[in-house]
């Protein structure tokens, strides 16, 4: 999905949960300013719904909770509030949530060519300072390409890339799979 910058005022944290909850579309909140999420490309969409269908029935018995998409994260309780691909969270507080997700576990982005750099460069720093989350994933959507980054001791991320042919773990949550899973049905540019 694509965040455009909109014509409001700038808004307070209140303000913004109060007013996006009364519009038709969903609207990323950095820094007192509102951007409108996009539509993504099919392939974008069928590679979160892989990764979502490969977490789900691992994590469902284990009590956390998946969400793809709809569901926005709470960075730090001022700002910013984004809305991930996939999120994955375990706190208890979460299970119950009813507007956002705040302390996630594990993170996954689809990168397309409109979202690549703000993924990668302003969400990545971000989401790497929120004290839950173990692992970021990002997920190329035009070729077979991986990058998970793995919280390690201190303020250390564990880079990790995988491609074709690769079996990619999720040691936050103890899962392995082929890379290829997330690429089932996917027309890939070419």
């Amino acid at each position: 999905m694509i965040a455009t910058p909109q014509e409001h005022p700038k808004m307070t944290v209140e303000e913004y949960l109060e007013w996006e909850a009364k519009q038709d579309c969903r609207y990323e909140y950095v820094n007192g300013e509102v951007f409108a999420m996009t539509g993504g490309t099919i392939p974008h969409n069928d590679i979160a719904l892989n990764l979502y269908r490969s977490l789900y029935p691992h994590l469902r018995s284990r009590g956390f909770r998946v969400n793809v998409s709809d569901v926005k994260v709470q960075v730090t309780p001022q700002s910013p509030y984004y809305y991930p691909d996939v999120i994955v969270s375990c706190d208890p507080q979460d299970l119950n949530a009813r507007q956002f997700i705040e302390k996630p576990k594990l993170i996954a982005e689809v990168l397309s060519p409109g979202t690549s750099g703000k993924d990668r460069g302003e969400k990545f720093n971000y989401y790497l300072k929120i004290p839950s989350l173990q692992e970021y994933i990002l997920i190329d959507s035009e070729t077979i390409s991986v990058e998970r980054y793995s919280r390690g001791e201190g303020r250390m991320w564990l880079y990790y890339p995988y491609i074709a042919g690769d079996i990619i773990t999720l040691s936050s949550i103890g899962l392995e799979f082929p890379i290829e899973l997330l690429y089932e049905g996917v027309v890939l540019a070419g």
